[in-house]
């Protein structure tokens, strides 16, 4: 049986802080700088922390002041959901693009941002399996999406005989219509089929990072996930649109006019 959760223990006097505020563009981060951190708040698994700062196949990412968090009303399917001020905007269009068309349904959150005790608490809960088993499916504190405040864990309604969080809702028709459409609000698919971090398929599980790199709070987005971006791509994803260099071929010159009659000697 693995050793109990202690998700967060004190730290000694005079040890080094392990984090420190990073200010970025319309966000404030707290990132985790000492790998000793992480590896504290991984539910004492003994797991270590890769050279990229991956535990368990998971990148790390700093929780987020709850303060700049705003909540998106009637979307959190059981508790109330919070996200980013840049992400709500966004979010609500989604959500009300997908009600109003026919081929949509309704789009709610199972979860969205989530503090890193609390992503201590679901991750520990299932203590009586492998670190690495509840890995697959369940980032370690310290290293989910969900504690930036730009993740949605999505449900789809209708659902009929398939429970939230589950890859049969890739088949229900409002699933659908959101891998289709996602990407025009800025969402992109974090854990694709076969994604090189090891983590399942999860269909219902999206990132925010803008539909554009000058969309307001997108370039702090992209910041954060910049790593997972560059190595593990989102599949859908937001991508740069072509760069279009035009190559006009200029008209060809005119012919000269022909000489006057009256030019001509006789």
């Amino acid at each position: 049986m693995p050793p109990p959760c202690h998700p967060q223990p004190p730290r000694a006097s005079g040890a080094a802080p392990v984090a420190r505020r990073v200010a970025l563009p319309g966000a404030a981060l707290i990132l985790a700088v000492l790998p000793g951190a992480a590896l504290a708040q991984a539910c004492a698994t003994g797991a270590g922390i890769a050279a990229d700062g991956r535990v368990l196949g998971h990148l790390p990412y700093g929780d987020i002041d709850a303060a700049t968090l705003v909540e998106v009303p009637g979307f959190g399917l059981r508790a109330p959901c919070r996200v980013r001020a840049e992400v709500a905007a966004d979010l609500a269009r989604l959500v009300a693009a997908a009600a109003a068309d026919p081929a949509g349904g309704t789009l709610r959150g199972v979860s969205c941002h989530r503090s890193m005790a609390r992503q201590s608490g679901v991750f520990c809960r299932e203590g009586a399996t492998e670190a690495a088993d509840r890995a697959i499916s369940v980032a370690p504190p310290g290293h989910s999406e969900h504690t930036s405040g730009y993740a949605v864990d999505f449900a789809v309604r209708p659902s009929p005989n398939c429970p939230d969080v589950e890859a049969c809702m890739a088949i229900l028709p409002a699933a659908r219509w959101l891998r289709a459409n996602a990407p025009r609000y800025g969402f992109e698919l974090s854990f694709p089929p076969g994604n090189g971090q090891g983590v399942k398929w999860e269909p219902w599980h999206w990132r925010w990072v803008g539909t554009r790199a000058d969309a307001p709070g997108a370039a702090a987005a992209r910041f954060v996930f910049a790593a997972a971006r560059r190595r593990f791509p989102a599949d859908p994803a937001i991508v740069a649109p072509p760069r279009v260099v035009a190559t006009i071929t200029p008209p060809a010159p005119p012919p000269p006019p022909p000489p006057s009659p009256g030019n001509h000697r006789r």
